[in-house]
């Protein structure tokens, strides 16, 4: 790898898991613009941008497209509040021990595994750092993301590869599924109302802020052995969150109630989700996600790799607004 005194060190050879999702593709942009030979996997393959086809959860054909890898990113998971113990753990734990074997047969010499806020549970203080300790709630999202820490962790312990895990905030941004797209999908149908009268907090981080820090981490030394939250720095009520998104669609503000009505309607839409063979988004784990009181401190970042998030909220919504109407998501002018 080779770096300047103000840029993160660029590896010759990256190699991304989830190379085509949302932090995966910018990571794979940002990764060629520098001058990276990048290559990937995902469920489908894509060939011009050297993404194959690939099961995570079992060894195959797949790892052989790390080959010569100096940096694996594993950005891959299952992500979602629904109820499916044993398919989240497939995906997030045992796919990051394959992920993580991969690397080593690989020969490369750093793993950086994208977790997430999650990891702390849903029961936190204010400003929250990395030596919280972690809290597995019961929520199946939640617990594998603790469990897949505890897989690279234990990598690292063992002196197989030089491991930095990053935990983001709320990613949002263009193509982002479950902060942009999805909410306003709902609040366009009216299904969507928040909890605790929209006073719990979010930690967003606008995607392109993320993938910075996650090429930062990438290619510092100091972040080897690192746990590393990277959210944008400005968490807000979720009110004022998803109210941004209700004025894009010309309503005043989102619909708000008491948490326990909330828990009622969405218990009611897990279950006649159920019912119909499916897996709903509103869940009664994802209404609890919604009415967090605590924030995340990204000091650690700030200190160790000078991560500084470019975009404030007002700029990434302004963003996130433009790429709807394009999108037709919000009707065009």
């Amino acid at each position: 790898m080779s770096a300047s005194p103000t840029q993160p060190a660029v590896p010759k050879r990256v190699f991304i898991t989830g190379a085509l999702g949302l932090v995966g593709r910018g990571l794979a942009r940002r990764y060629r613009e520098a001058g990276a030979e990048v290559s990937g996997v995902d469920v489908r393959p894509e060939p011009e941008l050297g993404v194959v086809a690939g099961d995570l959860t079992a060894r195959g054909s797949w790892e052989e497209a790390a080959a010569g890898a100096e940096l694996v990113i594993h950005t891959a998971a299952r992500l979602g509040m629904d109820n499916d113990p044993h398919g989240f753990w497939r995906v997030n734990v045992m796919g990051t021990r394959n992920s993580l074997d991969a690397a080593v047969r690989a020969g490369a010499r750093r793993f950086v595994h994208i977790s997430s806020i999650v990891a702390f549970g849903f029961d936190v203080p204010r400003d929250v750092d990395e030596r919280h300790p972690v809290r597995p709630n019961g929520v199946p999202y939640v617990d594998t993301k603790v469990a897949s820490e505890q897989v690279v962790l234990q990598g690292h312990g063992a002196r197989e590869i030089g491991c930095t895990i990053v935990r983001p905030g709320d990613v949002y941004g263009p193509g982002s599924h479950f902060w942009t797209r999805t909410p306003v999908r709902e609040l366009a149908r009216r299904r969507l109302i928040l909890p605790a009268m929209g006073r719990g907090m979010m930690s967003p981080v606008y995607v392109d802020d993320l993938v910075e820090g996650v090429m930062l981490a990438a290619g510092d030394e100091r972040a080897v052995g690192e746990v590393l939250i990277l959210s944008g720095g400005h968490d807000v009520e979720a009110r004022d969150f998803f109210g941004r998104y209700a004025r894009m669609l010309g309503r005043e503000r989102v619909p708000v109630a008491p948490t326990p009505v909330v828990l009622a309607i969405a218990a009611a839409l897990d279950r006649a989700g159920r019912l119909r063979g499916f897996n709903p988004e509103v869940t009664p784990a994802a209404v609890r996600y919604l009415t967090r009181s605590g924030t995340y401190s990204i000091e650690k970042a700030r200190e160790v790799l000078g991560y500084r998030p470019a975009v404030d909220l007002d700029e990434g919504m302004r963003r996130c607004e433009d790429w709807l109407r394009a999108e037709g998501l919000l009707g065009r002018d």
